[in-house]
């Protein structure tokens, strides 16, 4: 069985240098969207700090807040 290295230079061999070149560019492309991918997928598998932001947002709310309000008074009967 002929390996994937072997087959793509065999086949790279038979075609005009226009085509290789533009089998070059596409190889180059494909090696940069992996690259930029992977970094993304190495970048999300780092863990997470809980906790990092807490106290950073603290919302003023008003001594009432957990009090029905009354514009669904009816609907709480």
């Amino acid at each position: 069985m002929i390996n994937i290295e072997t087959k793509i230079l065999k086949t790279l061999e038979k075609m005009p240098v226009s085509l290789q070149e533009e089998l070059l560019h596409y190889a180059e492309y494909l090696q940069e969207k992996y690259n930029q991918n992977n970094g993304k997928i190495n970048a999300s598998n780092q863990k997470l700090r809980s906790g990092i932001l807490e106290g950073t947002f603290v919302l003023p709310l008003p001594d009432d807040f957990d009090e029905s309000l009354e514009d669904f008074e009816e609907y709480m009967r």
